[in-house]
Order: structure tokens, then sequence, then C-alpha cells
């Protein structure tokens, strides 16, 4: 008897505190991610720092927020360019942590384990989200980086052949054996390493189709069309990175949140009703072989648009995008713009909470999306309105479905 009214009475704790052990009460089955974005300080750190304390304070603090939303899913971005937030024998120390490239915080701190140990405390599943062939992001205030100006042992000042610069920028060339090799030695360095629940990519892939690479094309083209040559050169490293993933845990999620129109249908007869940007031509991402192929876990398409878009109507892209998981094992969630959200302005579709909670409502009428992805952390950080109006949704939706599961005794 005495076990027992202990145990209830831990149980009672367990679920009246706020004890940092507790794991969201959400559908364990639906994807409730937030990207937590590392480059240029948007989410974290919010400034370069030699403080370990604030860079643990601060990582605390996001991932309390993101229990108390009931998310479930971080997407930490660990190698912004080509550089890391973890112990790394091959990308030097990220600029964005300590203010200098290839300075280490101090006393040995790692802030990739801390986040996956204070994640998975958390009862959330960390992905190590990483841009692959980004090496630099210039700002407006910034003169373009050269490789000179990188530390002295990053992979791209000792090997300048695998670079091409662009509109101000630094790329490996996604063509190039010996880069490829360098990011899958980069995805493997991290699995081997820590305990993450996914490799994660964004919708960086070639810039545009202004891309210098006519010596490697000349090179390595055989004869193709230039587009499908690069196309073909992406899809290499996606197969790759998929084979390396499942070989070292079949458990471990590879997934890619690409721009979110695969190709309008002007342009190809299986493309969306819609008329922007096309990942298929202006990135040779092709999104759409991906999912049939099942190269990737999950896609999490980034539709940045609100419902009724003249040119990318959401609504529109959430059938297509269902449609093309159809009769496959990728799942599918949806990249949602919360950093759009909460203007002012009540013409604005975008007016407060109103356009994400009718895209979180929406998705809910097509069964083949999985759940939702945030971008960004910080806009709920900055935005009590919007962040409480995501908890209430999920807090709703959790309690309908505990209701149906219920089964009163005797029935």
């Amino acid at each position: 008897m005495t076990k027992k009214i202990i145990l209830l009475g831990l149980a009672i704790f367990l679920l009246t505190s706020n004890h940092s052990c507790i794991a969201p009460t959400g559908n364990a089955q639906e994807m409730r991610g937030v990207w937590v974005a590392t480059v240029l300080n948007l989410d974290y750190p919010s400034m370069p720092t030699h403080s370990n304390e604030a860079l643990k304070n601060e990582a605390d603090a996001i991932l309390d927020r993101a229990v108390e939303m009931r998310l479930n899913t971080i997407f930490l971005q660990v190698r912004p360019t080509s550089d890391a937030f973890y112990k790394s024998e091959i990308f030097p120390w990220s600029e964005y942590l300590t203010g200098t490239q290839d300075v280490m915080p101090l006393a040995d701190f790692d802030p990739l384990e801390y986040w996956i140990r204070g994640a998975h405390a958390r009862g959330l599943k960390l992905h190590a989200w990483i841009n692959p062939y980004r090496i630099t992001k210039n700002t407006s205030r910034e003169q373009p980086k050269t490789l000179e100006m990188l530390s002295e042992y990053h992979p791209a000042r000792l090997r300048p052949e695998l670079v091409i610069a662009h509109k101000g920028d630094l790329y490996y060339d996604p063509a190039l054996p010996e880069a490829q090799d360098l990011i899958l030695a980069g995805v493997k360095e991290i699995i081997d390493n820590y305990r993450v629940d996914g490799i994660h990519f964004d919708d960086y892939f070639y810039p545009d189709r202004d891309f210098a690479d006519d010596a490697s094309y000349k090179k390595y083209g055989q004869g193709m069309k230039i587009g499908d040559w690069r196309r073909n050169n992406v899809n290499q490293l996606i197969g790759k990175v998929h084979v390396l993933v499942k070989t070292k845990n079949q458990s471990l999620q590879f997934g890619i949140s690409p721009f979110g129109i695969w190709a309008n249908d002007n342009s190809m007869p299986q493309g969306s009703k819609t008329n922007g940007n096309q990942a298929y031509f202006s990135h040779y991402a092709d999104t759409l072989k991906w999912v049939r192929e099942e190269k990737i876990d999950y896609i999490i398409p980034q539709l940045y648009w609100h419902i009724g878009h003249e040119l990318a109507d959401y609504k529109t892209l959430v059938a297509w995008w269902s449609n093309a998981v159809s009769g496959t094992h990728t799942r599918l969630y949806i990249g949602h713009a919360v950093y759009r959200a909460g203007g002012s302005d009540s013409s604005s579709p975008w007016f407060e909470d109103k356009e994400i909670l009718r895209q979180l409502n929406l998705n809910r009428e097509y069964p083949a999306v999985s759940g939702s992805v945030f971008f960004r952390e910080g806009n709920f950080k900055d935005n009590d309105l919007l962040k409480n109006a995501v908890k209430k949704h999920y807090e709703e939706y959790d309690n309908k479905v505990a209701a149906k599961a219920y089964k009163p005794v005797g029935q």
C-alpha cells in the first residue's frame, strides 16, 4: 500500500509540475517542429558570446518554450556556413558562436551535445540542420568574404578547387565528387558522434541559374543538358546521404525542406497550378523525384504564402504536395512562415495570428499532411499572441483526440 501511495504521489507531481523532464503532451504521431536558425545569430545564440552560461540559458529557454507550445521536434542549424556548432575534425567552429571562426567555446563546451541532452530530457527530438553547399553568408553591411578570410584550416581554404564564388558568397561545387565526399564526411561525423534523431537539409542547393560551373560541366557533363546535369549532381548527393543515414540506423531520419513549388504546370505537366519561382529550374532540386523514389523520410515544402495568394495559393500547394506523397512512405510536413505573421494591418492576410491558424486547420483536411514546422523560433519568442495561438490550437486538438480515445469502464 505504501509503495502504491508513493507511486501515485510521484505521478501527480509529474503531471502538475513544470519539471523539465516531462515529455510534451502532444500527439506523438504528428510532427510539430520549429527551425532554430543560427546563421547571422537569427535565433541562437542571440549574439556571439564566450559565456557558456549564456549559451546554455538561451538553449534552455528555447527548449522550454517548445514544450510549453506542445511542439515535439527541434531543427537546429548546426552547420550554417561550412562551420560547426559541435566538435568537428572537418569544419571550424562557427563564428556565430564566439564571434570568430574556429574559436571554440570555453571549457570544452559542446553546444550540440547540450541541445541534444536538453531536448531528449524534455521529450523532444532534435534534427541536425545542415546547409551542405554554402560556405559564406554575407550581408549588405559586409564586404564579400574571400578564401583568405576563412580560418587557416577551413576545408574550403585547404581545397580551393572545390569552391565557386557567386554574387558575393562562396559555395562548394555540387558537381565535384570531392565536394560531395566532404559533405558526406560531415554528415557521417555527426551521426557517428551525436545522438541526433535526424539529418536535415533546407532549400539551398544551386543558388540560381547563373552559377559559374562551366569548367565542371565541360569535364563531367557527358553531353547532358546543363539543367539535367545539375539536377543529377544534387540527386547523387541526396541518394548518398540517404544510404549513409540508413546504413547507420534505419530509424534515423533524413529529410529536406525545399522551396515550396517544385514546378509550375505551365513549365511541367505534373507541376502545380502556380506561377512562382520553381525549385526544379532555379535550384535544380528535383524534390518530386526524391519523394517518389523515397530517397528522403520526410519533406517539408516551405509554403510561405497565404491562402488565396494569386501566384502561389497555399491551399493549392497543400493539395499538390498531398498528391505528390500519395503511394509513398515519404511523410509530408508543411513549413509555415510564422515570420510573416503578427502584423498590425487588419487588411493583410497575415494580420495577427489568423493566417497561421487558418493554415493549421486547413492542413487537418488533408490526411497526407502529417504535421507542421515553423520558421522560425525567434518569431514565437517575440510574439506572445502567435505563441499562445499555436499552443491553444494544439491543446484543443489534443483534448479532442483524448476525448475520442476515452472509453468509460464497462463499455
